[in-house]
């Protein structure tokens, strides 16, 4: 792992060090990446320019969704973010020349074409969450103050393992890129918004299939005092690193399988 990790650093230090060759075009496309994201915000604020509340939720309130999965969404983004193109390296064989290389696949594929301009996204995020926190009126304590961070990092990690084990179903179904930008992009989107909005069916299929509610849902709604939809103990918010190992254990062993049964194009 330690050595996983220092190759991913250099991987990704050599594209920094590249694309800060053209400083100005860095920023203009770091600044594009804010300002697409703001624009998400914005559309719930039009929103709330009709009505008071949305599903009985309050805009800071849903800003604190908000800024919970879009913070822990972009640090997902951030550091998997290439995963997507695993497709594409299968299609043509250019993975081969990965498998020769002694460092793990996985590593090379997530550190490949490193996008530094992302952290326009996690900007956003940070902002949006900064302001939740100070307009809502929350009665802190120190499990509450502990778990906002805790869930934003935890929430990354399982964004991660979404696009892990999603990069490894394109070992089989090798044009399935839009399929892990479902469960991704999506479901970002659908954090973004309260889960009483929503089908209680999903819900559930998001707390115990793909347990995305686990990244902001559950541990946003316990910082508020509301309760979920689903029956859960309030413990439950508190669980996001533990189903982050879980969904990285998962996700280890597609990867592992997808890896296994690929075969080279032969070209």
């Amino acid at each position: 792992m330690v050595d996983g990790v220092r190759a991913y650093r250099l991987i990704a230090g050599m594209w920094i060090r590249s694309t800060m060759t053209y400083r100005l075009s860095f920023a203009l496309t770091t600044l594009g990446n804010f300002l697409a994201t703001v624009l998400d915000f914005v559309t719930i604020m039009l929103m709330f320019g009709h009505v008071d509340a949305l599903g009985g939720y309050s805009l800071p309130e849903i800003a604190l969704l908000y800024g919970m999965a879009a913070t822990a969404f972009g640090l997902a983004d951030l550091v998997m973010g290439s995963m997507d193109r695993i497709g594409k390296r299968v299609r043509d064989g250019t993975l081969d020349t990965l498998l020769v290389r002694p460092v793990p696949v996985l590593v090379q594929v997530a550190a490949d074409r490193f996008a530094l301009r992302r952290v326009g996204r996690i900007t956003q995020g940070l902002l949006v969450l900064g302001y939740a926190l100070v307009v809502l009126d929350i009665d802190w304590t120190p499990l509450k103050v502990l778990l906002v961070p805790l869930a934003v990092l935890s929430g990354g990690a399982i964004f991660g393992a979404v696009y892990v084990g999603g990069s490894a179903l394109q070992f089989f179904a090798l044009d399935a890129a839009e399929v892990q930008s479902s469960f991704t992009y999506g479901g970002q989107t659908l954090l973004q918004y309260p889960p009483s909005v929503f089908a209680r069916e999903l819900v559930r299929g998001v707390t115990f299939v793909v347990p995305l509610a686990f990244v902001s849902w559950l541990p946003a709604l316990y910082v508020l005092g509301r309760a979920y939809p689903v029956a859960l103990p309030p413990w439950a918010a508190f669980l996001p690193p533990v189903v982050a190992a879980g969904c990285w254990l998962a996700a280890g062993l597609a990867w592992r399988t997808g890896l296994r049964a690929y075969r080279s194009t032969g070209s």
